[in-house]
């Protein structure tokens, strides 16, 4: 039996097969379109039918996504569009859309079981992300429909950016997105990377560095602020090789970035690896002394044997990543440096592992991602000589076992710290907030705090988090930005740039109304409306607009 949810694979299908899919250019690209020869169905009786007429655009969409900060982004935007487009993003759904991560093993264990449950539970399935771009001939993915996040693939749902036949960025910074977090917007800088490293399945899903322009970046910080986020981060799979391609670097894109962040508000670079920042070293130690962002950097290292890096081919030397850490913790009294170590890559020696837990015992890193490596199929590494599993768990346990030994926040026990409150504990016992480092602090849960910056006192450290009670007589700092948008609103939508966004072609009529008009202001409320509704409201803005030009013919009447 035709299930439901037929209808809203083959939407998705039509807002994949565009490389720009705004409901207007989706409209235009179907009169162009050969229909394909379909096979004669048979009758269905009343109860199929009830189950098959649905209104594309009306049913219920459940997505998930697994991965970096990046991939959080990308699954944001697919929730806007399709959101945009009329569908209601809801865990009680018919069809799941799984948006992957293929980093690690683990991740994309976790994205096949969901496969597998969805498919017991008899849900349809769309899978998108880095799994099936780079791996689409996976057994597991046989049947499925598939979104994916570069060439042929170009999460198209979200559209690609192109200039004179090269790619700038990724998706179009403009497009509707839910913020899983209304306070936080992530926003990639740049797409890919200019690394090969052995071990590393993601470039072949995200593929070279592509790079937004500073402009549109610029823009998209300025929106954000404007619907109401208090922290923004930078993300990308390098963000220090940003602007190599376009003739720009890091910090000129930073510069321009902070004079966006309003009093109250903060920044958070995401991920760069040592080769890049080195040439920067002294501009990114201003920038990150910058009050409105968070003296805090992501460096990879991965192992502090140079033998390894070298199998890696990670392109720098152990000391190299012992200059950025020198130069920075000098230069930026009290800046966190966190950092991602590989356990049990081939060939590593146990010497090489030693050298590794000196470093550790050196820098004393307040936050370490220890990953036990795993072979992701069709990379270099895979077909290396193996480190045995068990000498690779047995290095893992040591290394995590020296990373729980230390304690990096009890010195800060009785601090005043000015925090910046963003989210809700996972216990839901407290609000989770943020200092100048980017520490985190467990506050009280008052409704008041949220998206505010307080001060508190720090009266007790753990090995993850502190807690701090609010100041006496201290007063919630309020950024000065807009009110934050509502859990799962659809954002990006309520701009006169981006009116070609909006339903069916309402924007055509946006030039011609004032902004304090009730008719302006009621068509952004129905602008996350599907593309039929939105013909009817056109009707009823020229409706209205023909009764407001006979009221003022009969006014100038009764003048005369």
């Amino acid at each position: 039996m035709p299930s439901a949810c037929d209808p809203v694979i083959e939407d998705i299908e039509d807002m994949v097969s565009s490389t720009d899919p705004t409901p207007h250019e989706r409209q235009s690209a179907r009169k162009n379109i050969v229909p394909r020869p379909k096979k004669k169905k048979e009758l269905l009786n009343d109860e199929e039918l009830q189950a098959d007429s649905v209104i594309p655009g009306m049913q219920k969409i459940w997505m998930k996504t697994w991965g970096c900060s990046h991939n959080n982004s990308d699954g944001e935007y697919m929730a806007g569009q399709l959101a945009a487009s009329g569908y209601k993003m809801t865990a009680e759904a018919d069809l799941w859309l799984l948006n992957s991560c293929t980093v690690k093993n683990p991740a994309e264990d976790h994205f096949r079981n969901s496969i597998k449950k969805a498919q017991e539970q008899e849900k349809k399935v769309v899978v998108a992300g880095c799994v099936p771009q780079a791996q689409p001939r996976m057994d597991y993915l046989k049947g499925l429909s598939i979104i994916g996040v570069i060439s042929s693939h170009s999460v198209r749902l979200l559209g690609q950016k192109k200039e004179g036949g090269r790619r700038l960025g990724g998706a179009r910074l403009d497009l509707p997105k839910i913020r899983k977090n209304p306070l936080i917007e992530i926003i990639s800088i740049n797409t890919g990377c200019l690394n090969a490293c052995t071990y590393c399945k993601t470039k072949h899903a995200r593929g070279d560095l592509a790079s937004y322009p500073i402009e549109e970046l610029v823009k998209r910080v300025r929106q954000s602020f404007q619907e109401g986020v208090c922290e923004i981060w930078l993300t990308s799979e390098d963000t220090g090789a940003y602007g190599r391609d376009i003739g720009t670097d890091l910090p000129t894109l930073l510069w321009r970035l902070v004079e966006q962040i309003p009093d109250g508000a903060m920044l958070r670079l995401g991920m760069t690896n040592p080769p890049y920042i080195l040439e920067h070293l002294g501009e990114m130690a201003k920038i990150l002394n910058h009050p409105r962002v968070y003296a805090f950097l992501h460096v990879p290292v991965q192992s502090a044997s140079d033998s390894v890096l070298m199998d890696m081919k990670r392109e720098y030397c152990i000391d190299d990543f012992k200059r950025v850490v020198d130069f920075l913790k000098e230069r930026v009294p009290g800046v966190t440096i966190a950092t991602d170590i590989i356990c049990g890559f081939p060939g590593e020696t146990e010497e090489d592992f030693q050298e590794t837990l000196e470093l550790v015992k050196l820098y004393r890193f307040p936050s370490l991602f220890i990953n036990q490596f795993y072979p992701r199929p069709g990379t270099p590494a895979a077909k290396m000589e193996q480190v045995p599993a068990q000498v690779k768990k047995q290095r893992t346990r040591e290394l995590s076992q020296l990373f729980h030994s230390y304690n990096p926040y009890d010195h800060k026990v009785g601090e005043m710290q000015h925090v910046l409150v963003t989210e809700e504990s996972f216990d839901a016992q407290y609000y989770v907030a943020h200092n100048k480092f980017y520490e985190q602090v467990l506050v009280p849960k008052k409704v008041e705090f949220k998206g505010k910056m307080i001060e508190v006192e720090i009266y007790e450290a753990g090995k993850h988090f502190m807690k701090g009670r609010p100041v006496e007589d201290s007063k919630p700092f309020n950024p000065s930005i807009a009110a934050p948008l509502q859990q799962g609103e659809v954002l990006s939508l309520v701009s006169e740039t981006n009116c070609l966004h909006l339903p069916g072609s309402v924007c055509v009529f946006l030039p011609y109304l004032k902004r304090e008009s009730c008719v302006y202001k009621s068509l952004f409320k129905f602008c996350a409306l599907s593309k039929r509704m939105a013909m009817n409201i056109c009707v009823w803005i020229l409706i209205h607009a023909r009764l407001c030009s006979l009221r003022k013919s009969s006014s100038v009447s009764s003048v005369r």
